[in-house]
């Protein structure tokens, strides 16, 4: 079995606070750690009330010095929303502080609305500079030479994995001519999952941080003890992401009963096809089909439960048969 991660956005629940999200992020990362799985990402959003990962290191952070062994990164940082040496700078004292355990994903999508970008005094030209920024980003990652100019501290000569994320086929191919490892954020953007894979391990180019190709795509997984309680908590997520196609983000709601048209309907069904929903059993073996077809080199899942319980319920149901870890 290819090694398996988890994907979280620190919901902010309806009725909860962001301490409360935070609070259950730890948790959940201490759950993943003990239950074997290899990496624990969170995400850039702003000015989202249902996400408390906002100021995405700040959480590595607390994540990291809430666990001991297990990976802790963004999934992703969104670079053109920052100076790359500030980027450099923080995920070096992440580094300098939690060894060999952080990793650093960077995308070019604003992670937020016209309005939020001109508060964070974005460049709306900014992510045409994105391949630029990336190279700049890894030159502070590499050591100081005697004479540099400016050079990022801490950073500097530090290992920091760094991946590109996409949901298109222009990072694919980005990160195929830099030699870097790629996650594919199908678990919301599925379309052209197959085609950036195929594009990415066609073209890739070997460089000093990877020799050969390496995928990494995202599912969702909610599992509930029956396929109906499974299907009831899976509300919560249409919900949210209806309104945020809305354009009205709104808290993590609790799961309740909608009637969708079919406007609505056919967006869930298309847009989330790889949230796999049911029991244990049907949901790993819905996985484990998704990664026989696919070939992914890794697995990203993320569990978007209401229910803290059922989300970690969600980890120990993958954990138990798709990492073998038999005290799941």
């Amino acid at each position: 079995m290819i090694p398996l991660s988890v994907l979280d956005l620190s919901l902010i629940t309806e009725g909860g606070t962001a301490a409360d999200a935070l609070h259950r992020s730890a948790d959940l990362a201490r759950h993943a750690e003990a239950l074997g799985f290899r990496r624990y990402w969170l995400a850039e959003h702003h000015a989202m009330p249902g996400i408390a990962s906002a100021a995405t290191a700040v959480v590595i952070g607390h994540v990291a010095g809430a666990t001991k062994t297990i990976r802790v990164g963004a999934g992703g940082i969104m670079l053109p929303n920052h100076a790359p040496l500030a980027v450099a700078e923080a995920f070096g004292t992440l580094e300098s502080l939690y060894p060999g355990r952080i990793d650093l994903g960077l995308g070019r999508a604003p992670g937020s609305d016209q309005a939020t970008m001109r508060a964070l005094r974005r460049d709306p030209a900014s992510a045409d500079r994105f391949p630029q920024d990336v190279a700049e980003l890894l030159h502070y990652f590499d050591a100081a030479v005697p004479g540099q100019g400016v050079v990022a501290v801490p950073g500097a000569g530090l290992d920091i994995p760094v991946w590109l994320l996409g949901s298109s086929l222009f990072s694919a191919h980005l990160a195929a001519i830099m030699g870097l490892p790629f996650a594919f954020a199908s678990h919301f953007a599925p379309d052209l999952m197959e085609d950036a894979l195929a594009l990415y391990r066609q073209r890739f180019e070997p460089s000093d941080r990877l020799s050969a190709p390496y995928a990494m795509v995202g599912v969702n997984a909610i599992i509930g003890d029956t396929e109906a309680e499974a299907q009831h908590a899976a509300t919560s997520l249409q919900q949210y992401f209806v309104a945020l196609r809305r354009g009205r983000p709104m808290a993590f709601p609790a799961p309740r009963t909608v009637s969708w048209g079919p406007p609505e309907q056919g967006l869930i069904d298309h847009t989330l096809r790889y949230t796999f929903v049911g029991t244990a059993e049907r949901v790993t073996d819905r996985i484990a089909s998704f990664i026989e077809r696919h070939r992914p080199d890794e697995l990203m899942v993320g569990a978007p439960v209401f229910d803290h319980q059922a989300r970690r319920a969600t980890l120990s149901g993958i954990a138990r048969h798709l990492v073998g870890n038999q005290q799941a």
